[in-house]
């Protein structure tokens, strides 16, 4: 499958995806680590069925590295992989289970870079729900990988400033993933020469998040709190998006809610999306006619 190079001494397999995935590419690159092997989601298929392929198999593949992208991380799999001998495995954001058997094929285990200050905010969706819980003080984790969700011994964490709250989802996850990069990068030489030793969470004070439904971003503009709209409004941004119902005319219309912010303590909408139509001005769409329904 792979092998080892004098230019790449350290033999390791990447297993991610967004909105992680590339930019801890990145900064491992810039470390001048690359994977052996990049573990990646399966390709899409757009509406016009064209293929898509994932952010992190285009990566491996304009450096000509070896991609894997298993539906499911099946014993065939974890067979085929132990097979060979790894220095390492590094995880980010890989969103798939990731069973003891693998774990443990790496002479120095699974490293994983997860977007929190663990234990806080334990899951699948650490970034937007510090957002909509309106926990400013984030940051990064690099763990070494146990059987239980992200409750593994800490190698390194890092605070990062967030200097204008709250942000959009998208841009703290391109943040996020930068920092978590540059930290893997820093922690990955010292792991490996021992200079570092994997410390115990303390599990009394972990907190969890859980993934998201498009039906989770339903907005009340007539009773709801206008900043934890805009919270809702900021951390669901991209995925999944935040919606609305108006009155036209009689008609029922669902407005996706594309971004806003506060002023003197009331939200304002800047711009929307009605169903079947293009992005427009709030400010269009209520010339329409529209008012906020419950």
């Amino acid at each position: 499958m792979t092998t080892r190079s004098a230019q790449n001494p350290l033999k390791f397999a990447f297993f991610g995806t967004d909105p992680l995935a590339e930019e801890v590419l990145n900064a491992l690159e810039r470390a001048d680590m690359r994977p052996t092997l990049v573990v990646a989601s399966p390709d899409k298929t757009a509406r016009d069925r064209s293929v898509v392929f994932p952010t992190e198999k285009k990566w491996a593949q304009e450096r000509g590295i070896a991609v894997m992208q298993p539906h499911k991380i099946s014993q065939e799999c974890i067979d085929d992989l132990a097979r060979e001998e790894w220095d390492l495995f590094v995880v980010a954001s890989y969103g798939k289970i990731l069973r003891r058997a693998l774990l443990d094929i790496p002479k120095r285990g699974t490293l994983n870079v997860h977007p929190s200050l663990l234990p806080r905010l334990r899951g699948p969706s650490p970034i937007r729900s510090a957002i909509l819980r309106d926990e400013k003080e984030t940051g990064v984790s690099v763990m070494l990988l146990d059987d239980e969700m992200d409750h593994g011994p800490l190698l390194a964490q890092r605070s990062v400033l967030i200097v204008d709250w709250p942000p959009r989802g998208r841009d703290l996850d391109a943040l996020l993933a930068r920092e978590g990069g540059t930290l893997l990068a820093e922690v990955v030489p010292q792991w490996m020469s021992g200079m570092i030793k994997a410390q115990e969470q303390d599990h009394s004070k972990a907190t969890y998040c859980s993934a998201f439904t498009k039906e989770d971003g339903k907005l009340d503009l007539i009773d709801g709190d206008p900043y934890q709209n805009l919270l809702k409004i900021r951390a669901f941004d991209g995925w999944p998006g935040t919606f609305a119902y108006f009155e036209r005319n009689g008609e029922r219309i669902r407005v996706s809610i594309i971004d806003a912010h506060l002023k003197n303590g009331a939200l304002v909408i800047d711009m929307v999306k009605p169903e079947g139509k293009r992005e427009m001005p709030y400010a269009d769409f209520m010339r329409s006619g529209a008012r906020p329904a419950r």
